[in-house]
């Protein structure tokens, strides 16, 4: 939910700038370089743009939802087309898309930098946002399109981008690595304990701010509206089965010409990091353009529900539709947990002090029952949930980490 907290204030405040009047009117009456977005670009773009080959895929669920997502097949550098290249499938949290790992750029990106290890990087894109709002036969107008949550992103859409990877690369792999972030974290547990056989078509996992239990988050809007939203009620029913925070051109607008580097209101960007992300921030304020033009991307609030019900319930467990409903699919009154002891692939667990969406508590307890896991933990008593991706130094403390483990994973093979 940060990444909505972050543009909700990022266009309160900049209402409210204390500039003079008159520069507030001048900056309004001049539309031409204030208002004016250049043509979207999409992940293949972005990817483009620093002279990597990009390609777009699509790849239709098993209930009929048509995922678009993006690859890198090889290094323009290393000229490697020919060789073998270890598929990598990276997959973005809540509100967001694959565009989010093209904030830090070629140098920083971890997408960047797999594909010039020798990598066959694939950006993945769940059901709902920006890239993904097609379906054999729904339309995005009618609430049966967003009857879904990060359930069914998990246990169709990942199987289906892992399957189609691996059948489009070329080279007979059998399996592939895994890198999720927040949300991507929780779909990769859904799919591998629903789909206990997906475990042998994963070489390493890592779950960069791994949100499974989350009794102890101490995130203050969850916590406020858990006890609401967090039960099958009449709250829940009006909220559910909705797009939520679709791509909007005007909001977009005013977030990426707040945060242009020519701006005058560029240096609300800073405060707003301050904001969402504590007094010691370690966001890389350089992306905050591209984040303002490209998200939020949208989703369900479904996956917003599902994630109040697993805080109110202290459980890891599947979508609670109430008893009667609950009885005809699970069997049983109330939701069934997901059974986590079936996910045998080797996880890397990459977790903070400063995390208010992951406690720590709640990632040692997921560690528990999980029977083939590695535990990292961040020193920086600063690092906070979005640092997992978009901290200045995230490349040295997150993206070289994890290909010297995919590395020595490879050199096993």
């Amino acid at each position: 939910m940060r990444t909505y907290l972050w543009l909700a204030l990022l266009v309160s405040v900049t209402a409210v700038s204390c500039q003079p009047t008159a520069d507030i009117l001048r900056y309004f009456q001049n539309p031409e370089p204030q208002l004016t977005l250049k043509p979207k670009l999409t992940t293949a773009d972005r990817i483009a743009q620093h002279g990597y080959p990009a390609e777009t895929h699509e790849v239709t669920t098993e209930d009929g939802y048509i995922i678009t997502f993006f690859r890198i097949p090889y290094s323009h550098k290393l000229q490697n087309q020919n060789a073998y290249r270890p598929i990598v499938l990276i997959q973005h949290g809540l509100f967001s898309s694959s565009d989010g790992w093209m904030l830090n750029g070629p140098n920083d990106g971890i997408g960047f930098n797999l594909v010039d290890a020798g990598y066959d990087v694939w950006f993945g894109n769940a059901r709902g946002n920006t890239y993904n709002r097609r379906h054999v036969s729904r339309s995005t107008n009618h609430p049966y399109f967003w009857r879904f949550s990060w359930h069914e992103i998990g246990h169709y859409d990942i199987a289906a981008m892992i399957d189609y990877a691996l059948a489009t690369n070329g080279q007979g792999q059998k399996a592939i690595h895994y890198i999720g972030h927040s949300q991507g974290t929780t779909v990769f547990f859904t799919l591998m304990s629903t789909r206990p056989e997906y475990n042998e078509k994963i070489k390493t996992a890592h779950m960069l701010a791994p949100v499974a239990f989350m009794s102890n988050m101490s995130d203050k809007l969850v916590r406020t509206l858990a006890p609401y939203l967090g039960h099958h009620n009449g709250y829940s029913g009006f909220f559910s089965d909705q797009e939520f925070i679709p791509y909007n051109e005007l909001f977009t607008k005013l977030g990426y010409n707040a945060c242009a580097p020519q701006s005058k209101t560029h240096k609300l960007c800073s405060s707003i990091a301050y904001m969402v992300e504590g007094p010691e921030s370690n966001t890389n304020l350089t992306s905050l353009t591209i984040l303002a033009e490209t998200h939020p991307a949208g989703c369900s609030t479904n996956q917003i529900l599902h994630y109040m019900q697993e805080q109110q319930s202290g459980c890891f467990c599947m979508y609670d539709y109430g008893p009667s409903k609950n009885l005809k699919l699970y069997g049983q009154a109330t939701p069934m947990d997901y059974p986590l002891e079936k996910i045998t692939s080797e996880l890397h667990l990459w977790y903070s002090d400063n995390d208010d969406s992951v406690a720590v508590e709640d990632v040692e307890r997921l560690a528990d029952i999980l029977p083939n896991r590695i535990l990292h933990h961040m020193e920086d008593p600063t690092w906070a949930h979005g640092d997992f991706t978009g901290h200045i130094e995230v490349k040295k403390y997150i993206n070289e980490p994890i290909i010297e483990i995919m590395n020595k994973y490879e050199e096993k093979m």
